[in-house]
């Protein structure tokens, strides 16, 4: 995937409806999109009746990162899906939380290796996702599927 084409999958993400109506927002990325950093603000219309961080919208920020890393790395011969995805509610979620999403090329080029040799393959990454005290409010777990096509 080239840098434009990726660039132009981010301006959707910040216009995709759920990530628009939790005001989520894509606060940074590296030059090679192997790291994400994603926040979002407590506002009066992401809140649960608790009024802190609705959970699915918290949930939201950590959908598609991983795939976009992965996919973005290997390029348009694999195919590259969520399978599974969990997430551990530790604390209630105030203010600002923010979530990195990263996985190093060491990892990518391990990926790619086991795909071109096995054929396919299912991977999990973790997540946090901090509050403003860089407290862990929740983690994610996603489980990834790649194979080639």
């Amino acid at each position: 995937m080239t840098r434009k084409q990726m660039q132009k999958i981010l301006r959707r993400v910040s216009w995709y409806p759920p990530y628009l109506g939790a005001g989520i927002k894509i606060k940074s990325y590296d030059k090679d999109f192997t790291r994400f950093t994603v926040e979002m603000k407590l506002r009066w219309y992401n809140k649960n009746i608790y009024g802190t961080h609705f959970g699915g919208s918290l949930y939201a920020m950590s959908d598609p990162f991983f795939v976009f890393i992965i996919l973005n790395y290997l390029g348009k011969e694999y195919v590259v899906w969520d399978k599974s995805a969990k997430i551990d509610f530790l604390k209630p979620g105030k203010g600002t939380v923010t979530s990195i999403f990263e996985i190093s090329k060491e990892k990518l080029k391990s990926i790619k290796n086991e795909i071109d040799e096995i054929g396919k393959g299912t991977f999990f990454f973790k997540s946090e996702i901090k509050n403003e005290k860089d407290e862990v409010i929740a983690v994610t777990e996603k489980e990834i599927y790649v194979r080639k096509k």
